[in-house]
């Protein structure tokens, strides 16, 4: 199990290299590229970012061997619950393969959200995300207006007040 998730975290890091070289990364005020990816949960429809326009979106890349994932993501179920009667949605964007890991973290962690399985790696080339976890906070026209990269306690204060401002800002 350790060594598998070595392996996981040496081929993603080879990955990443290789998406920074190969592509500009998703950068505030740029728009978000758009994905339909399956949903985590087998049976469910397909996720698309498309479908919540009009809506404030964090989209967050993680994996079930990332600690500042797995730390971050019951802090943003509890933002979620918060802020979707006002209009926040979030994906999360499960890269784990197999995907069978992600899902028993699941098992553990119910989450209220969204979830996408990338297990191709497609949209973290799409992305160029070079780091886990790497979130994307979306407006209503489906603009990127942060990107943050890392988990720490105290960054959800930080993601809070992103999101809270879009949610504020006139629709326009």
């Amino acid at each position: 199990m350790i060594l598998r998730r070595m392996v996981q975290t040496l081929v993603l890091a080879a990955g990443l290299l290789s998406v920074g070289s190969a592509a500009m990364a998703v950068e505030e005020g740029q728009q978000a590229p758009d994905f339909t990816l399956p949903d985590i949960a087998e049976g469910k429809p397909p996720i698309a970012l498309s479908d919540l326009r009009g809506k404030t979106v964090y989209v967050d890349f993680w994996a079930s061997w990332c600690a500042p994932c797995l730390r971050s993501m019951p802090l943003i179920n509890e933002l979620y619950a918060k802020y979707r009667e006002q209009g926040f949605e979030v994906i999360a964007i499960n890269v784990d393969d197999p995907i069978e890991d992600g899902r028993d973290f699941l098992l553990d962690t119910p989450l209220d959200y969204l979830i996408a399985a990338d297990t191709k790696g497609e949209m973290l080339g799409a992305y160029a995300v070079r780091g886990m976890p790497t979130s994307f906070l979306i407006d209503r026209e489906g603009v990127v207006r942060l990107v943050h990269t890392g988990f720490r306690d105290n960054d959800i204060v930080l993601i809070e007040d992103a999101v809270r401002s879009l949610l504020d800002a006139p629709t326009p």
